[in-house]
């Protein structure tokens, strides 16, 4: 209680302090998915390529985990009252210009800046939050509603921002972003006391020169993820130096890790076998998740759905991801093996993916798709938190900041190789399969006069003129094929999801160190990362 009278004012109730800070991290939450909030909208409102939209979204992403080591100093130098309000301010302004801009070179430098700015309040909600767990089991129902909110993030900021996106132009997103931080903000101001939630540690020695090397690295790796398709990767000079940038500032970084008594990223916990079959495992994760972004362009490009109707459906998606996330904090509180507890969440994604294969289809009935929602949701509500909390625990707490500094560096790497993969696939598979209907449909099928009759008939039923039905009706054709390469496209790579979820479930399996490893983060807390 002493500790609680000297962070918050001695009359604030214990309710009123727990939403202040749901309500302060909710929107930092949402300001990563909102580049992707609808994509079709940013595209239309910037002028820019969808590619645009998603190397945004990595430059936030990549700024983020730069910053993250480099982050901790300046929260432990400045009081914590006055360390919020310099980013809270900073991060209006620089929100407020992603407002006003219409210019995609200034949209990628606010992004990167509002990906710094986030460490910073994700820092101090996180740090808040579990000083108000005080229950024997804090750390690991703090890690639950942590990374709870990180899956939830992406599907609830797109239900949130639906109806604005249809009434409104899509840079009013971040004007109200704006004013969902005022709230909580406010609120946090007024309770907090002026205290340092961690011991003061004076700036100096900041290692910016880690920094100025990380940060490019990640947004060539970004920049090569995003764009390497679009320029035919490395028959393009961009995508040949961007990989020669890479090589040379990685080798720089890791040479100086190496030589550093105080390293911004401590190489010893590459040595760590369970560190690698943990991130192992993240990256399986990530590449599975992105994974479901084919189930929500299914739902509006074959089905039809708009977004708000789309995103309603997946609210038992993120039902499924509260109830997992529970019952993973439950299991590991009681101190269930790691690998069982992982075994079911891979096994109820890939029972998702192997349903979704065969509901893959132009006509279904909504309501099929509630349990393999639920189940999805679950499934990655499971994995999460008990892999993060595996990778912490399998190095020792003097280096245990570097594995979770590590570990947000491998999810923005798979969190964009998952785009990457997803972006050539699509173009693949749908390419292919457009291609093979299209011969079948004009060398093979005897019926193809009769299905253009029904949709000129359907076109004429519709109002239209003999002669315009008969022009539209081969493009209605056409549309149908590129619906069914579609289709064919997303199971095609859902099989390759399910074989690597086998793949991974094998590897836990046949794994015997994991048990050696225990679950220890009474003194650890994860990196500032609401990715």
């Amino acid at each position: 209680m002493g500790q609680s009278k000297q962070i918050f004012r001695s009359w604030v109730p214990e309710w009123l302090i727990r939403l202040t800070i749901f309500l302060v991290l909710f929107p930092t939450v949402m300001l990563f998915a909102l580049s992707t909030a609808n994509v079709n909208a940013a595209t239309g409102f910037y002028g820019a390529e969808p590619q645009d939209i998603q190397f945004s979204m990595l430059l936030y992403y990549a700024a983020l985990v730069a910053f993250t080591p480099l982050e901790k100093r300046f929260f432990s130098r400045i009081a914590t009252k006055e360390y919020f309000l310099i980013c809270l301010v900073l991060q209006v302004i620089v929100t407020y210009w992603c407002y006003h801009t219409r210019e995609v070179a200034v949209l990628f430098i606010c992004r990167f800046l509002q990906g710094i700015l986030n460490c910073g309040v994700t820092s101090i909600c996180l740090t808040l939050l579990f000083s108000r767990l005080k229950s024997e089991h804090a750390r690991e129902t703090g890690y639950a509603i942590f990374y709870g909110m990180i899956l939830c993030s992406g599907s609830l900021t797109s239900l949130i921002t639906a109806p604005l996106v249809d009434d409104f132009e899509y840079n009013v997103l971040y004007k109200m972003v704006i004013y969902t931080f005022v709230p909580g903000a406010t609120l946090l101001l007024l309770l907090m006391n002026r205290v340092h939630l961690v011991r003061r540690v004076p700036l100096y020695q900041l290692d910016w020169t880690s920094f100025f090397l990380y940060a490019p690295m990640l947004i060539l790796l970004g920049y090569i993820l995003i764009y390497g398709q679009q320029y035919y990767w490395l028959q393009d000079p961009r995508i040949v130096g961007s990989v020669i940038g890479i090589v040379l500032l990685t080798a720089t970084f890791v040479v100086r890790q190496l030589h550093r008594k105080r390293p911004f990223i401590n190489m010893e916990v590459f040595k760590s076998r369970s560190f690698i079959f943990g991130i192992t495992l993240l990256g399986g994760l990530y590449l599975i998740r992105g994974a479901f972004n084919i189930t929500t362009s299914y739902f509006s490009n074959v089905l039809g759905m708009d977004p708000l109707h789309t995103y309603e459906l997946l609210s038992y998606n993120l039902v499924g991801i509260v109830i997992g996330a529970i019952i993973a904090a439950r299991l590991v509180i009681k101190k269930r093996p790691l690998q069982f507890i992982w075994l079911v969440g891979f096994f109820l994604l890939l029972v998702f993916h192997s349903v979704m294969y065969f509901l893959f289809t132009s006509e279904v009935d909504e309501a099929t798709f509630i349990l393999p929602l639920l189940l999805q949701g679950m499934g990655a509500g499971m994995l999460l938190t008990p892999i993060v909390l595996f990778i912490i625990s399998s190095v020792p707490e003097a280096i245990s900041v570097s594995a979770s500094t590590a570990g947000v560096f491998i999810r923005f790497t798979f969190f964009g190789l998952s785009t990457a993969l997803i972006n050539y696939f699509s173009l693949y598979f749908t390419r292919t399969h457009a291609t093979r209907l299209s011969d079948g449909v004009s060398r093979v099928d005897n019926g193809l006069a009769e299905r253009l009759q029904i949709y000129q008939a359907a076109l004429q039923s519709r109002g239209l003129m003999v002669d315009q039905a008969a022009r539209l009706a081969p493009g209605l054709l056409d549309k149908a094929i590129q619906k069914q390469a579609f289709l064919k496209y997303a199971m095609d790579y859902y099989e390759l999801i399910a074989i690597l979820i086998m793949i991974l479930m094998l590897l836990i399996v046949i794994t015997p160190y994991i048990s050696r490893t225990s679950i220890n983060v009474k003194t650890k807390q994860p990196a500032a990362a609401t990715v």
